[in-house]
């Protein structure tokens, strides 16, 4: 890849390993000479036997510092010139091997940044700073590729739902054109169910929207008085339908936004309501509190639910059974996607599962607040 001018990184650490090499080259040949030669005699030269021995007697005599010191001077140098070529060839090579995985995620990157989410670093060996970070890396590739992937489907999703009313009221207007005496009612009661259809899903998407960014403010707020408005709210209707509806439990309070979390549990009090047995069914709603985590459950009475399809429930557009009601309580399948989105903005978590008898278990865990 084109890099800006200058010197790389492998070749910076070869220069690095190179310098500490010579710098401790010196610094060793330095003690040699600090703690041996300068302890050497450096006496005046005499001829002790010249004139008493004679001519033909060789003179004997100990080597001086400086004797010392030119034999010395040149094998240190030679040896300062092969630390350097040793440095500068053992750090080239060294910081080879050091960059290795780096230069592994630097292509998983580009990889990734060319839309290739699927490619996994892999980096074998034993799990050092390198390993960590090659697998944090392919932790969040991970995450990434499920989240576009959902988007994908959501959108796909959102697209079709949104098309359907649209078309819908295409076709009472062509019908309309088409057939000026057909009764004016009818058509203009079908328009409105389609465009009210249409304009609840809107705003479902825009709510579904706001509770991902997160960006609300916060305030103390007790999950036991939410759960009575609620069940006070939605009275009627489960009455209309035959629903017993039955709220316990202490306070619970929590921190965040009243109004998302007044949607996210009229959202499952109603969803509790609606997939539900036919008439003479019930929805239990209780709220506590276990120490640092508030808690909400909603459970129902209903039809078994097969365990592969309860992790399902919380992806847009997902349906526990067929829509059959068309009144103003028919959903669009965002139910549960919006609380969801709640519940993962409120930093908290949200369980689903299947009763054995039928129906179904939400359990909503929210951080404590006093």
């Amino acid at each position: 890849m084109n890099r800006a001018p200058g010197l790389s990184v492998r070749l910076k650490l070869t220069l690095s390993y190179a310098g500490f090499l010579i710098l401790a080259g010196v610094l060793l040949l330095a003690t040699v000479w600090v703690f041996l030669l300068r302890y050497v005699p450096d006496p005046p030269r005499r001829d002790l036997g010249r004139d008493s021995l004679g001519p033909h007697v060789p003179v004997l005599r100990s080597p001086t510092r400086e004797d010392l010191l030119q034999a010395f001077a040149p094998r240190a140098g030679q040896v300062l010139v092969f630390l350097l070529v040793f440095g500068l060839m053992g750090g080239w090579i060294l910081a080879g091997r050091m960059l290795t995985p780096l230069t592994r995620i630097a292509e998983a990157t580009r990889m990734a940044t060319n839309g290739s989410l699927s490619h996994r670093i892999r980096l074998p060996g034993r799990r050092d700073e390198f390993r960590e970070l090659a697998d944090a890396f392919d932790t969040m590739l991970a995450r990434l590729e499920a989240r576009v992937a959902e988007q994908e489907r959501f959108a796909a999703n959102a697209s079709h739902e949104l098309r359907t009313p649209l078309a819908i009221s295409r076709t009472l207007l062509d019908v309309a054109r088409n057939d000026p005496t057909r009764h004016r009612d009818e058509l203009i009661e079908r328009l409105h169910a389609a465009n009210k259809r249409a304009i609840n899903l809107t705003e479902a998407l825009l709510l579904l929207s706001r509770g991902d960014r997160g960006n609300f403010t916060r305030e103390s707020v007790d999950l036991s008085l939410i759960a009575e408005e609620t069940v006070e709210t939605l009275l009627p209707f489960a009455e209309q339908r035959r629903i017993t509806l039955d709220v316990s439990g202490g306070a619970a309070w929590t921190s965040g936004s009243a109004e998302l979390l007044s949607r996210m549990a009229a959202n499952l009090v109603q969803n509790a309501i609606v997939h539900n047995l036919p008439a003479d069914g019930t929805v239990t709603v209780h709220t506590e509190a276990h120490g640092d985590t508030s808690v909400l459950r909603v459970e129902n009475t209903g039809h078994r639910l097969p365990p592969e399809l309860v992790p399902t429930l919380t992806e847009p557009f997902q349906r526990g059974t067929e829509r059959v009601r068309t009144d103003e309580h028919a959903g669009v399948g965002l139910g549960l996607a919006i609380v969801h989105s709640i519940v993962r903005a409120h930093h908290g978590a949200l369980d689903l599962a299947p009763s054995p008898a039928g129906g179904l278990l939400v359990t909503v865990r929210l951080p404590g607040a006093p």
